[in-house]
């Protein structure tokens, strides 16, 4: 039956972390750190609005482009959490999860051939994603000497007459690098002179620590080159409620709601009602948690460089990604036999790029006693090779 199968979706790869993920899942004792997953429950009180919504028999199809009233609670938090000026009719898409913010965007500007600069390591929706809407994906390296952070060099030397956007994602899924708005400063000229568009992936935007998050967005001469893909996911413990949005220049929400309208009509109605609640009630409860996955961060960075595992310190998202060169296995070796041998589940690099070879990526989104006891495994599995 191969035959029949597109071309595009038989070139595309199984998610690697889908891989490790269905491994560990059919073993037992095992401690999973590879899901990027909140550990946390929904706020009671926002599983309490989208019940309510039920009982109150609230279950048809929305406007396509979401609740008004959630559309208005969107821009209301854009602008008093970062200071971005947006209106609820012209330019907010709400959508099933950030990923489905991804595919329309993508689809909403790329022309067969069109070339998209996409970073590695990145998050393994992208590729596909960029192949999906027939265009080329062009690859930066992101480099742990530059604290995984795209510079300027980089993206001019990957520009080319071909090149129509460039897709972000910080902070990033998987290194936990961030770009402060002096690093967004160094790119907004090239940005401007070569007339890209930028898909702005900001879904962990809530989880930056040590430094205020910053979009493109906030530079008003570019402001409307950036399609800004978020969600509930993340910040709120939502991931089942499959709840983002996209946010952008009228033009392009127009076509992006185009795509939506025909392919999904609208997003989940008791989600809408619970992410309402959220964006009215839930900011003290996003600040308790980001405050636990910092303490998580410290301890876990301290355990690998412990160990003898150095990572980067990342500065957001709940993600670590140490360097496992030093045992002298691939990245896929080291996951492998880290699971089968101790039971602890992360996820190779490679998952995420080419350029990921010799790293892994561990979550962090788990229990300090997951942790600790992770830590230990990881400890003993290394010895093996001192």
């Amino acid at each position: 039956m191969e035959q029949y199968l597109s071309d595009k979706v038989k070139a595309i790869k199984p998610s690697g972390i889908r891989k490790f993920f269905d491994l560990a899942s059919a073993m037992d004792d095992v401690i999973s750190l590879g899901v990027g997953e909140p550990d946390f429950d929904t706020p009671w009180h926002i599983r309490e609005a989208a019940i309510y919504s039920i009982e109150s028999g609230k279950t048809f199809y929305t406007a396509n482009q979401g609740l008004k009233e959630l559309r208005v609670e969107i821009c209301r938090y854009m602008k008093r959490r970062f200071q971005l000026d947006y209106q609820p009719d012209a330019n907010v898409v709400v959508t099933v999860g950030g990923s489905e913010g991804i595919d329309i965007a993508l689809r909403a500007i790329v022309n067969p051939g069109d070339e998209v600069i996409l970073m590695q390591p990145n998050y393994v929706a992208y590729e596909p994603g960029v192949q999906l809407a027939g265009g080329k994906p062009v690859f930066v390296e992101l480099k742990e000497e530059d604290q995984f952070k795209l510079t300027p060099e980089a993206l001019r030397s990957a520009i080319t007459p071909k090149t129509k956007a460039v897709l972000l994602n910080f902070p990033s899924n998987p290194t936990g690098g961030v770009m402060t708005y002096e690093d967004y400063e160094k790119l907004v000229p090239i940005i401007e002179a070569h007339h890209l568009i930028v898909i702005s992936d900001e879904i962990y935007a809530e989880l930056s620590y040590d430094t205020k998050h910053a979009s493109l967005a906030n530079f008003p001469s570019i402001k409307d080159q950036v399609i800004l893909i978020s969600g509930f996911s993340k910040a709120f413990a939502m991931t089942g409620w499959r709840l983002g949005y996209v946010i952008a220049n009228e033009t392009f929400t127009k076509a992006m709601n185009k795509i939506h309208q025909f392919i999904i009509m609208s997003a989940p109605t008791a989600a809408q009602y619970g992410a309402i609640e959220a964006l009215r009630h839930g900011e003290e409860h996003v600040e308790e948690m980001r405050a636990s996955y910092q303490n998580r961060r410290n301890f876990i960075v301290k355990g690998f460089e412990r160990i003898g595992l150095p990572t980067h310190m990342p500065q957001g998202a709940f993600y670590i990604f140490p360097c496992i060169k030093s045992t002298g296995l691939t990245s896929e070796e080291f996951c492998e036999r880290l699971l089968t041998e101790q039971k602890v589940a992360v996820v190779p690099g490679t998952a995420f790029g080419e350029a990921g070879e010799g790293y892994i990526r561990v979550s962090y989104a788990a229990s300090l006693e997951q942790i600790k006891t992770a830590l230990e495994r990881i400890a003993v599995f290394i010895q093996q090779f001192r």
